[in-house]
């Protein structure tokens, strides 16, 4: 349902109070898991084209670099929820189809894929493929962060949920290797993840504290404390809790991780220049240049943030996280 502007305004500066302007924070309509399958790769609705390519690039990363173009991957997915749970303006949304164009959409990773029937069973293979990981903490929560993609991917689009993508999405998953997979310590409890509003508080309180802490070391671990955490949250609103709290004991150990701050031997990285620009607006997009995509996270850590910060509806501590939030965009 469209809402009216004024109202968006309203509630933008009373749930956000952000500089960028322009976002407003409703969902996007979800297709029924129980649409019937079509026969053809166009997009169920128009404007679905970068989920297509998000499933065609995580299904195809593993025979690829699963790590890197999983990456490629879930930022597509991301890209097009930023847009739409965000109703960014027509010229931004444009600016971000134009880079992957740009960059990926013709690469062979994001090919199409052999028309076939849909597995009904696709969304569970999906979770419990997560779910094998037993609480392990694995590269950086990227199974978790994969595995959402993919989930919400099929059920924006079921008809893409045919074997090839499926396989594909299941073995990614289960390529991830554990990673600083320690003993997470007893003082890191979040909240259960169904409760969207205090968990979403967790995580941006703890990405907050993750900026200042990494200063000079780079943001990696602050925003994948965004996209790790918004994932767990975002599957238990979809209703799978139980794959999100499987990954509790995993998540515990990452926040134990960026909580003990940057390693002796951790590298250096300049800390990036204040600035106002943000990603809701289409002149963050062009100052970026057209080949500076990286891997994604470009993409991945403002989904995560303004995610989060709509679930969170914490005026105070979204003023607190704009004022510094130009280090991990």
């Amino acid at each position: 349902m469209h809402m009216d502007p004024e109202f968006n305004r309203r509630r933008f500066t009373k749930c956000a109070s952000l500089a960028a302007g322009g976002l407003l924070l409703s969902h996007a309509d979800v297709l029924s898991q129980d649409s019937e399958p079509t026969t053809s790769e166009e997009p169920s609705q128009p404007g679905h084209r970068l989920v297509l390519l998000g499933l065609n690039a995580l299904a195809r990363a593993p025979k690829m670099n699963y790590f890197a173009d999983g990456h490629r991957g879930a930022a597509m997915i991301s890209a097009h929820l930023l847009c739409v749970d965000n109703e960014l303006a027509t010229d931004t949304v444009e600016r971000i189809h134009q880079l992957f164009d740009l960059n990926w959409a013709s690469s062979k990773l994001c090919q199409s894929f052999p028309e076939g029937d849909r597995d009904p069973k696709a969304v569970e293979k999906v979770g419990l493929a997560l779910a094998d990981g037993g609480g392990v903490l694995r590269q950086v929560g990227h199974d978790a962060i994969f595995a959402m993609h993919a989930i919400k991917g099929f059920r924006l689009m079921p008809e893409t949920a045919t074997k090839e993508r499926v396989e594909g999405v299941c073995n990614l998953i289960r390529s991830f290797k554990p990673w600083r997979d320690i003993e997470p310590d007893e003082n890191v409890q979040p909240p259960p993840f169904s409760d969207q509003v205090a968990a979403s508080r967790f995580i941006l309180r703890e990405a907050s504290t993750a900026i200042d802490r990494f200063a000079g070391f780079g943001q990696g671990f602050a925003g994948h404390m965004l996209t790790f955490g918004q994932s767990l949250v975002e599957m238990a609103s979809m209703g799978d809790i139980e794959w999100a709290e499987s990954c509790r004991t995993a998540f515990r150990k990452y926040v134990t991780v960026t909580r003990n701050g940057p390693e002796s031997d951790a590298r250096k990285i300049a800390d990036h220049q204040p600035s106002k620009l943000r990603p809701s607006q289409v002149s963050y997009w062009k100052q970026r240049g057209d080949k500076t995509l990286g891997i994604g996270h470009v993409f991945k850590y403002p989904y995560g943030y303004y995610d989060l910060l709509r679930r969170a509806n914490d005026e105070q501590l979204a003023v607190e996280l704009d004022a510094k939030a130009y280090q991990i965009f």
